[in-house]
């Protein structure tokens, strides 16, 4: 069996006539914008700094964090020492004492061998341990919330692939559960995306929902194959690879389901584009069993195709 990687050129093949449209169609909403505002130069920070710092990486996240934790010690210790000599039994305009000092100070640790002794400083100390109590509070709660927010550790095949199936030809593509654990009532919706004009010339993103062969599943452990017949019924009947590309073509895939183990709704969603639809092709087995007769995925195939 030759196995064929994502970057070996695609097959584009024809099946049967064109057929019926799907019944159920969407317009994307547009949103009205001020001529002088380009939405897509603002900021993440600025338009939602909450749902940034959630969605960050863990390594940018604490990455941020400690730049602020580092920015606000410097600041305040320049602080401490623009007015001269405010700190008890630090050495004279010494930035590193007034550093450790602030550190000190913001995490209420006070040690005790340096103190605030004058009116100004007794201030500045009032001021950053305030800061810091906000601090504390904010980012317990955002460590709080991404620890407790709800992932899928889902993974989809990188590429989907058009192969008869029964006497049909079906679209397909694989979905895996990577964690040890299932997800119970697992739907999934997939929808065909592609822009068209109006009779005004006017160009619309256009949604249409495919029929799956089976479109939920009560137990959701290892891997799922998911198909769609490109029947007379399908939007997809008689297309091709470049059809499909000259449409801005698009499939979107969306999976939802309860976690077993956090008894929380979990969500996962891919796309793929004509360039990831191989014609004429079939995903490689992936199942294997142990000496004890357990059922594995070995994913080192999960995104393997041959000719089918």
């Amino acid at each position: 069996m030759k196995l064929f990687s994502r970057k070996q050129p695609r097959t584009k093949e024809r099946f049967g006539v064109f057929g019926r449209k799907a019944d159920k169609k969407y317009v994307q909403p547009i949103k009205s914008v001020r001529p002088q505002q380009d939405l897509s130069q603002l900021s993440p920070i600025r338009s939602d700094l909450y749902h940034w710092l959630l969605i960050l990486p863990w390594r940018q996240f604490l990455g941020w964090v400690t730049l602020f934790y580092l920015g606000v010690n410097i600041a305040f210790a320049i602080a401490y020492l623009l007015p001269g000599n405010l700190i008890a039994n630090a050495k004279p305009n010494s930035f590193k004492d007034t550093f450790f000092f602030s550190i000190q100070t913001l995490s209420t640790v006070g040690y005790g061998s340096m103190y605030p002794e004058s009116l100004i400083s007794q201030l500045l100390v009032t001021f950053e341990i305030f800061v810091g109590l906000l601090s504390v509070a904010i980012l317990t709660g955002l460590m709080f919330a991404r620890f407790s927010r709800p992932t899928a550790h889902i993974i989809f095949s990188q590429v989907a692939v058009i192969t008869p199936f029964n006497g049909t030809p079906t679209l397909m593509f694989r979905v895996a559960n990577r964690r040890d654990n299932r997800i119970l009532e697992a739907q999934i919706k997939v929808t065909f995306v592609r822009s068209e004009t109006s009779l005004e010339g006017q160009e619309l993103r256009r949604f249409y929902d495919l029929k799956l062969a089976r479109s939920h599943t009560p137990i959701f452990g290892l891997s799922w194959l998911v198909m769609h017949p490109i029947d007379s019924d399908s939007l997809l009947f008689n297309k091709t690879s470049k059809v499909i590309e000259e449409e801005k073509g698009a499939i979107w895939v969306s999976l939802t389901g309860l976690d077993e183990t956090l008894s929380q709704t979990i969500h996962a969603r891919h796309s793929y584009n004509a360039q990831e639809i191989y014609w004429n092709k079939q995903f490689v087995d992936v199942f294997s069993e142990t000496p004890e007769g357990k059922a594995y995925i070995d994913f080192r195939n999960f995104h393997e195709v041959s000719d089918s």
